[in-house]
Formats: C-alpha cells, sequence, structure tokens
C-alpha cells in the first residue's frame, strides 16, 4: 500500500463517515425490525425474517459498503470513468434487488399500507412502462458530458446523482422482485420487461466505445491510473455498461425462464391446464385441471 500511495494519492485511505452513517442504519433499521416490530406483527412461533432475507440483506450492505466507500467511490469520482460506471452497476442493478429481496411483505405493508396515499403513489411510478422511464431517462441523462463534469468537480451534486439514480433503480425492481407480490409481473412478464431493460444500455455504451475522441475530458487528467488513457478509460467504460450490465441481466432473464419452465412442468405433472401464472410466482402451480 505504500508503494501505491507514493505512485498516487489516490491509494491514501479517505475516511466517508457518512458511507459508514449510512450503512449503519441500515443495519440498525434490520435490527429494531427484528427485535421490536416483527415479534408484534408476525404469527407466534414465526420468524420476522427468513434465512434467505438475512442472506440478501448482508449481500446488499457489503455491496452497498463497497460500492460508496474508499477506493473504489475516490477512483470513479477523480481517476476513472470506468470505475464510475462499475460503481453505477453495483448501485443500481445489484444493491436495490437485494435490499427488496431481504424485505419482508409484512414489514412492506407497514411501510407502505394498503389504500392509502402511499400505496396509490407506488402502484403508479411501479407501473413496468413508468418504472422503464423514471429509472433510464435519468440514467441517460448522467452520461451528459456536462453532467458528467458537475458531479465529478461538485460532491453534493455527485451524491444527489448518486442519489436520483438509485432511488429510481429501487422503484424499476419492483415490477421484478418488489415484496409487495401484487405490484410484480407474472414471470414471463419479468422476462419481457428486463429485456427491454437490458437494450437500453446499448444506446450510451455504443456512443461512448465507439468514440475516437474523450468525451469526459474532466476524466483526462494525470496522473493516469494503471497507464489507463482516458480514450481506453472511455471505452473500457462502454464496454462495462453493454457486456457486463446486459449479461448481468440476462443472467436473470435465464433464470427466470427455467423457474418458470419448471413450474409449468409440475403443472403438467399435475394435470393442471390453463395454469394461473400468479400462482406460479410462489411456486404453487393451480388452474383449471385436465378433464
Amino acid at each position: 500500500m505504500t508503494l501505491f500511495a507514493v505512485a498516487d494519492p489516490i491509494w491514501r485511505w479517505q475516511p466517508h463517515p457518512e458511507v459508514w452513517l449510512l450503512i449503519a442504519g441500515a443495519i440498525g433499521l434490520r435490527v429494531y425490525a427484528q427485535v421490536v416490530i416483527g415479534p408484534k406483527v408476525v404469527p407466534a412461533g414465526s420468524k420476522p425474517f427468513t434465512t434467505r432475507q438475512t442472506v440478501a440483506l448482508v449481500g446488499a450492505v457489503v455491496l452497498l459498503w463497497l460500492s460508496s466507500d474508499w477506493p473504489l467511490h475516490d477512483i470513479a469520482e477523480q481517476r476513472l470513468y470506468l470505475a464510475h460506471m462499475f460503481q453505477h452497476l453495483l448501485l443500481t442493478m445489484m444493491v436495490p434487488p437485494l435490499f427488496w429481496l431481504a424485505t419482508p411483505g409484512w414489514l412492506a405493508r407497514l411501510i407502505v399500507p394498503f389504500g392509502g396515499k402511499g400505496w396509490r403513489i407506488l402502484t403508479v411510478v411501479s407501473k413496468p412502462l413508468v418504472a422503464y422511464l423514471l429509472f433510464n431517462l435519468p440514467n441517460l441523462l448522467s452520461h451528459w458530458p456536462a453532467i458528467v463534469s458537475l458531479a465529478v468537480r461538485n460532491g453534493p451534486f455527485h451524491y444527489t446523482v448518486h442519489l436520483v439514480l438509485v432511488v429510481t433503480a429501487f422503484v424499476m425492481w419492483i415490477p421484478v422482485c418488489g415484496p409487495w407480490k401484487e405490484l410484480r409481473l407474472t414471470l414471463p412478464g419479468q422476462m419481457v420487461y428486463l429485456f427491454a431493460m437490458s437494450i437500453f444500455p446499448t444506446l450510451p455504451a455504443a456512443w461512448l466505445a465507439n468514440s475516437d475522441s474523450v468525451i469526459y475530458t474532466v476524466y483526462d487528467h494525470d496522473p493516469r491510473l494503471w497507464g489507463i488513457s482516458a480514450l481506453d478509460d472511455q471505452v473500457a467504460a462502454g464496454l462495462v455498461m453493454k457486456l457486463a450490465e446486459v449479461a448481468y441481466l440476462w443472467v436473470i432473464i435465464t433464470a427466470l425462464f427455467f423457474t418458470w419452465a419448471g413450474r409449468n412442468l409440475e403443472a403438467d405433472r399435475q394435470g393442471i391446464i390453463d395454469v394461473d401464472e400468479r400462482a406460479l410466482m410462489d411456486g404453487k402451480p393451480t388452474g383449471h385441471a385436465a378433464r
């Protein structure tokens, strides 16, 4: 680490207490929900949180910490746009769905009660087309050179951009894995939705990867980290969007397909026709039996 620090000050540890407070807050809320709220809400003898939800929370917290703290945050802000794109991949594509998977239905109902004003707003913003646009339009604007330059030079604005992207990412994932199951799409619907989501990143990705000049001049300065030129950094950032993000979404689509196919096969074994697609989401094939 000493050698790195001599070569580039980016390797000197930088504290980010705001990140630590955020992580501590997420953990504290989970502990409070499990110890204080859960026992009063869930049936006697039931656990407030399942093992799967606990594992999802640990994954979400770890990825949130890694993506927001030193060194990734500092490298993304000061040295490499590639790191910036990788940071956004973690914050929008991985952290939100893990937090949703860590949230039990009873807790979601307490936060947004059914039938209230909050519920009515949630049902509107979580409609697939609305959620799709709410996430992708700000995401597209975040690649505008003027926005990137201002975010690099202005810390509060940088955090505001991250806040907008993360909040809209939480909305975007509701139709796939939100804790309100009635707001989720059916499994085929989720596959189509994520397929559409995988198309959008190719637009700015192609722009970055095929450019023969440096678009984000704010990243074109010395020292160069690992000897990566500003142009190569830009191309690599485009490839992260085009390949890594799209591949990640297609892994989920593939898993959803095999889950859907397996549950339909189980319905066939039980002699069920006209399968209820909503019931398949819970792994309970129901419908009209064959006669």
